[in-house]
């Protein structure tokens, strides 16, 4: 192992610099905690809908999809591959990364469209809960994969309204019903203030 504490050694800083580094590190270390704790990331390992809107981009969604026939599945139901956990978690940490970097560098849009991906784990799913009833029709055979080439109809093709229905802006539903975020303000640091709880 000569090599890995050489390694090491190249990495530690002069002893005069030592100090400035474990601070700044320190900073850096309590950032990522805080935006850690602002973010509610950990919410976002469990199936729970209301972790989607985290952030208000998706409320339109939410409102859509508390009223629709599929309000009793939750949105990683449909959103999510269900060939494996670590298929399951790898999906999500990188749509999730995707997702918050677009919400945090305000690059988020409008209309919030499924890409690809996400359009062939939906096409996936619907086959999963619903392959007892789609016997008959060509569905079964169709993937996110085969569909673009021309091989047959994904199932959100026909039934895009059926899970989140016809409403889709951020401007066409300013009032939408969806469960507020929580205060990330300590309760401690709310008593000493006085700020009334949401």
């Amino acid at each position: 192992m000569p090599g890995f504490s050489k390694l090491l050694s190249s990495l530690i800083p002069p002893p005069s610099w030592r100090l400035p580094v474990l601070l700044l590190l320190s900073v850096f270390a309590g950032m990522g905690a805080y935006a850690f704790y602002l973010s509610k990331a950990w919410s976002y390992l469990s199936d729970d809908p209301k972790v989607c809107v985290n952030c208000h981009i998706m409320s339109p969604e939410y409102a859509t999809w508390s009223h629709s026939s599929h309000r009793q599945v939750s949105c990683n139901d449909c959103h999510v591959p269900h060939t494996s956990a670590l298929a399951k978690y790898a999906f999500k940490a990188y749509d999730g990364m995707r997702h918050s970097t677009m919400f945090t560098l305000r690059l988020e849009p409008q209309v919030i469209r499924i890409r690809e991906p996400g359009r062939a784990v939906v096409q996936e799913n619907c086959k999963r809960c619903h392959a007892f009833r789609n016997e008959r029709v060509s569905t079964l055979r169709v993937t996110g994969k085969n569909a673009p080439h021309g091989e047959g109809r994904l199932c959100v093709e026909c039934h895009r309204y059926t899970p989140h229905g016809r409403v889709h802006s951020l401007a066409s539903v300013p009032d939408a019903q969806v469960p507020l975020p929580t205060t990330p303000v300590p309760s401690w640091l709310r008593a000493s203030t006085k700020e009334s709880p949401r």
